[in-house]
Formats: structure tokens, sequence, C-alpha cells
């Protein structure tokens, strides 16, 4: 009995100490892990090839493992980021990318939720590098009215910056965005919107009608491909230029789960709520729909995101999916972090984990 009795004080002891000087471990454990955040990049540790992470994989509603919608794509060593959600950007820099080196982002449509964290990213870009030119916005015609309206917001913020950090920081050259717009694809035809070196860009037209204009993008690096849907319902146009790729990242919306948020939003009378849960389900793809067409198009894998609705119930998961693995069974139904690697020169599909 002595020995038990032993350990027991023992561990009371060192726990006691351990409380006592709680706030000097703390900034000793603040110190060491600071240093690592400010020399840690996780393109360190990719092998040659394109490399996929969600960085927001809900849609417009609050869900606690998925922000809004937002996707990193290394491309060997250049880093793009599809649409900028809520909290995107402090998703990367948890995961350690180096938002400092962001190439550009792409929009795939106007729609807030997709572009509402631009301005913090376009803000960390500039000051965590020191950038001397402005952040690049890709995106179909009228991307220079988003990009122009924020630049107008953050002026007054780029000047305090400016004015505190000085050019070391804050260089006024780099600040804020500049747009890069391109004519909107017709169907069956891509845009091609970057190229350099082995990494290509294309753009295809979706359909998120009455929203126009929306599209997906191809990306192509070597010999591994990734397509991004975008907000869509199901199309044609998706299936046909996602023909063979590793990756296809597919938007879905539940129409069974949504379909209970009407019926309780119109039983209560709330006929605002009730109009949308009726409105959104004519410009989402199911996640069949989606499931469908990654079978169809005989893509690798399917890697569903920006879900609708938020899966925040025991048993929501699987009601989300429902039918899916009768339709196509390779697939990930993604949380923030969820993240793919495939290596140049092989087929591998490497389902990293996540990364938060």
């Amino acid at each position: 009995m002595k020995k038990p009795l032993l350990i027991l004080l023992v561990i009371a002891v060192v726990g006691l100490i351990a409380y006592t000087q709680r706030a000097e471990i703390a900034m000793r454990l603040m110190s060491a892990g600071a240093k690592s955040a400010m020399t840690e990049n996780v393109m360190d540790r990719l092998e040659d090839g394109l490399h996929v992470t969600l960085c927001g994989a809900g849609g417009p509603l609050p869900d606690p493992k998925r922000s809004g919608p937002c996707i990193a794509v290394v491309a060997g060593k250049q880093l793009f980021i599809v649409d900028a959600g809520t909290n995107g950007l402090r998703n990367l820099l948890r995961m350690r990318f180096p938002v400092g080196e962001i190439e550009a982002v792409l929009l795939t449509h106007f729609h807030s939720d997709h572009l509402d964290g631009l301005g913090e990213m376009a803000t960390i870009r500039w000051v965590n590098a020191a950038n001397t030119k402005p952040l690049p916005v890709i995106g179909p015609q009228g991307v220079q009215k988003v990009v122009n309206g924020f630049n107008t917001a953050y002026q007054q913020d780029s000047m305090g910056r400016h004015d505190h950090h000085g050019d070391t920081v804050a260089p006024l050259s780099g600040f804020g965005m500049i747009a890069r717009p391109f004519p909107v694809p017709k169907m069956g035809e891509l845009e091609t919107i970057y190229e350099q070196g082995d990494v290509k860009i294309q753009a295809l037209l979706v359909d998120h009608g009455p929203v126009k204009p929306a599209v997906g993008y191809l990306f192509n690096y070597k010999d591994r491909s990734v397509l991004i849907s975008g907000d869509t319902s199901k199309s044609a146009n998706i299936e046909q230029f996602a023909q063979g790729v590793d990756l296809l990242l597919h938007e879905a919306l539940a129409p069974n789960l949504v379909g209970l948020m009407n019926e309780a939003a119109t039983e209560t009378g709330a006929t605002e709520i009730a109009k949308i849960t009726l409105d959104i389900q004519n410009y989402h793809a199911s996640p069949v729909d989606a499931a469908e067409t990654a079978r169809d198009a005989g893509v690798g894998h399917l890697v569903f995101y920006h879900i609708v609705p938020p899966l925040i119930l025991p048993g929501m998961d699987e009601a989300f999916l429902e039918g899916v693995d009768e339709v196509y069974p390779n697939y990930t139904l993604s949380i923030d972090g969820t993240s793919f690697s495939l290596p140049a020169g092989s087929t591998d599909i490497i389902e990293v984990g996540n990364a938060l």
C-alpha cells in the first residue's frame, strides 16, 4: 500500500508545482511554439505534384467543422486559393501555409460566402511577406467591382499600417488586390486563365442560375489534375471536363435535410427562411447528383465540399450521404483541413487526413 500512496503523493506534488508555475510554463511553451510557427512552412514537406487542402469545407451557415468555402491548391511550388470564405485565411495560418506566397485567389462567383474573407486574406498576405505587389484576384467579368470595393473599404487601414510599420512591413505598392478578369467561357469550352511552366488553370461554365457568372476551375500540373466545381446544380459541362481527372471537388446540398428545415420554417411561420430553404434547392447539386457526375466522368476520387446544411447532429453525415454509396463509393465528405496529395509521375491519390 505504501508504494501506491507514494506515487500518488509525487503526482500531487508535481501537479501542485506545475499549477503554481503555470504562467512561466506557458511562457516557455509559447516561446518554443512561436519559433516553430514563424519558421514552419507546410509546403516544404510536399513532394512534387498537385496538393489540395480544404481551408473551408462549408457553406454560408455556421458549422463547427466547416468554415466558408476556401480551397488551397499547391501546384509544384505555387500556392493558389479558390474562393475566400469566412475563416479560410485563419485556417491557412493554423496549417502553416505561407500566406505571403499566395500566387492568386480565384473566385468561382460573387456570392458573399465565397468572398467575405477576401479583405483579410489580401491584408495578411501583404504584411506577412512585405509584398510589393497587390494580390491578384482572378475571376469572371465583374470581379473588378468586387476588388474595387474591398480596396476602398481597406484604404484607411492600409494608411495606418504603413504609417506605423513603414515599407519594412507594409509597402504601399503591395496594398490590396488587383483584378484579373476573364471572359465567361461558353458551354463546352474552357478558358485558360493561368499558364506558367507545368501549371495550367482553366475556367469552365457551371449552372448556378440565376446567379451569373459562375465558373469552376480545372487545374493541371504535369500529369495530375483537379476540378473544382464552385456552386452549381448538376452540370453536363462539369461531367465533360471532369473526364478522367484525379480529383473532383464538388459542392453538395442535401435536399432531404434542407427539406426538413423548410417544413419546420413553414410550420412555425418563418416565411423568409421557408422561402430561402425552398429556393436554394434548385441551384445546387445533391450528393447523389455529384456522385453520378463522378461516376459518369470516371474520376479518381470525389470530395464533397460546400456542405449544406451544416452537419451538427449525430447521424446527419449518414443522412447527407443517403444513396451515394450505391452510385459512387470513392468519396470523402470533407471538413476543414481535409487534404489530398497527387504526386507527379504517379496515379496515387493520397488522402493525407486532417491538416488542422
